[in-house]
């Protein structure tokens, strides 16, 4: 029998004798792996969306916006259209700055964009359901679209006046959902802000019966895409107050809704890593006896120490290799959906790189030797003759520490007997305990933080998407680790306080902590998620014969 199938043999006896323990390092590993490709696959995924949107919706290198009218604006923007670096342009067009309501009464601010019903070869928004405009009718960007519920053949009132929507469209000349104002009335910062468009003539119809702010832009584009700031600085403008936005610039805003993303993900791989480490590391530990037992028959057969360690250890990277394909495809799938939370870009931001690919399998690999290594080296260190023996260590006796203990309840007693005599396994429950109590702190806080949602006052709030996407994610990080929970005392009073400083750290200054009660209510149900975890299985064990239990094959 060659080496690689005697390896193969044992493992997959192994895999058959304890199939618990091997899901258990399946869904660590899965879980832990997953989480880090996500996180890393979302950087630059905003960028990469936004781009794809640029290239089907023809997007502007440059948008010139003012926020005065009249003929000096419109000559300052021509000039600009005549400048040598721009080789198109599209506008000058009205932006004007209303109201949005629809049927179930929720009012948003929005910006109306007066287009031609025929687009033009620059800033041409891709129609995704419905038709362009027409006379009379509006069409909502999507993402706008999609936050308040509405679709074509629809009806919203804009600044008073119904509107039927005949179309959804995307474009990349202003940033997603909710941050299309781009300037304010008077040049200024504007607040959360929809995006709708309409024909020329009702664009100035509506501005002009209500009396609303009106901003003029421009799009342009240049003859070197990447040139925008070289172009910027080089017309900054005379009587006109002009602000230029970049496609450069765009792309960096729709990555803000993102931004409490990654660290979440990130951050929650590593804490589902080392709860994996400590789980599969308690567990590998209990079968130290097992493992020492088998390295002594192989050594006993003539098994050199090299193909011992890979009868240990193959067992444990074959299924965390396994993880980390399983990790990788969920995140793929995944992705998309999170990266892309307010449907305002379309494109595809592809699977996990080579780099992502390489760190999920470096960490499944990691977790699984961590895992692992103690119990194998312990095997290759004992000898042939002991490793078969397999006699349990003498305790040692302290007079001193038998009188104290003699004064303990009996269940308590042996329970310290039994604690002393394994510390590194307490140390485990113990680091697992803490890694759940600072997901559990960061989870508890996260209601109590100010959300300042979408919309008018005295309307329905549209949800904040920012702080509606980081709290899913945290959510979810927090219900795999707390799936994986192996508590004790030690970890949830070490966990809280190291919840509250990674909360605290990662947080922005006014960020508000969830009360003390809230937390200490976490530490003691995660203690009392102890008992049917470890009271059951001691009962079943009781309740096994003596003599089985004592004449059992260690083998």
């Amino acid at each position: 029998m060659g080496s690689l199938v005697l390896v193969v043999r044992l493992v997959l006896a192994d895999v058959r004798r304890y199939p618990s323990q091997v899901a258990m390092l399946l869904f660590a590993v899965t879980t832990a792996t997953a989480t880090l490709a996500l996180g890393l696959s979302l950087g630059g995924s905003s960028r990469t969306l936004y781009e794809q949107t640029r290239a089907a919706t023809a997007g502007p290198d440059v948008v010139a916006l003012s926020g005065d009218t009249g003929p000096a604006v419109t000559s300052a923007l021509a000039e600009l259209a005549d400048a040598p670096e721009v080789v198109a342009h599209h506008g000058p067009y009205r932006i004007v700055y209303a109201s949005l309501t629809t049927r179930d009464a929720t009012a948003s601010p929005v910006v109306v964009h007066g287009f031609a019903e025929k687009s033009g070869a620059l800033n041409r928004p891709l129609v995704t359901s419905g038709q362009w405009v027409r006379s009379g009718g509006t069409v909502l960007e999507r993402g706008f679209a999609t936050a308040l519920g509405a679709g074509v053949g629809d009806r919203v009132t804009i600044a008073g006046r119904s509107y039927p929507v005949v179309g959804i469209a995307v474009t990349a000349a202003t940033s997603v959902y909710p941050w299309a104002a781009q300037i304010g009335p008077g040049g200024g910062p504007a607040d959360y802000t929809g995006l709708a468009w309409m024909t020329r003539s009702d664009a100035r119809s509506l501005a002009s019966s209500h009396d609303l702010p009106v901003t003029t832009a421009m799009d342009l584009k240049l003859r070197d895409p990447a040139a925008t700031e070289a172009f910027t600085d080089a017309h900054p403008g005379s009587d006109v107050r002009i602000t230029f936005h970049s496609w450069q610039r765009k792309a960096e805003q729709d990555a803000v809704i993102l931004r409490g993303t990654q660290p979440i993900l990130v951050l929650g791989s590593w804490l589902l890593s080392f709860l994996a480490v400590t789980g599969v590391a308690a567990l590998a530990a209990g079968r130290a006896v097992q493992q020492t037992r088998r390295a002594g028959l192989l050594k006993a057969v003539g098994a050199t120490p090299g193909l011992i360690a890979a009868v240990l250890l193959t067992e444990y990277l074959a299924v965390a290799l396994l993880a980390d394909v399983l990790g990788l495809v969920i995140a793929r799938l995944t992705v998309p959906g999170i990266a892309s939370p307010t449907a305002s870009r379309i494109g595809d931001v592809g699977g996990p790189t080579g780099p992502v690919i390489a760190a999920t399998t470096v960490l499944a690999v990691a977790v699984a030797v961590l895992s692992a290594l103690r119990p194998t080296l312990r095997a290759l260190r004992t000898t042939t003759v002991a490793a078969l023996a397999d006699t349990d260590h003498r305790a040692r006796r302290r007079p001193w520490l038998t009188t104290l203990s003699a004064l303990l309840p009996t269940p308590f007693l042996l329970g310290l007997r039994l604690t002393a005599r394994r510390p590194g396994r307490v140390v485990l429950q113990a680091c697992s305990t803490a890694t759940t109590l600072i997901a559990l702190t960061g989870l508890l806080s996260l209601p109590v933080q100010p959300s300042r949602g979408y919309g008018l006052n005295g309307s329905t709030v549209l949800p904040n998407l920012r702080a509606e996407n980081s709290g899913h994610l945290l959510i979810a990080v927090a219900a795999l680790l707390i799936a994986q929970l192996l508590p004790c005392l030690p970890g949830a009073v070490i966990g809280v306080p190291l919840g509250i400083g990674v909360f605290s750290a990662l947080s922005p200054r006014n960020a508000i902590l969830a009360p003390v009660s809230w937390m200490l209510l976490a530490a003691l149900a995660t203690l009392l998620v102890t008992v049917p975890l470890t009271a059951l299985p001691a009962h079943l064990a009781a309740r096994r014969p003596v003599v089985p239990v004592l004449c059992a094959d260690t083998a």
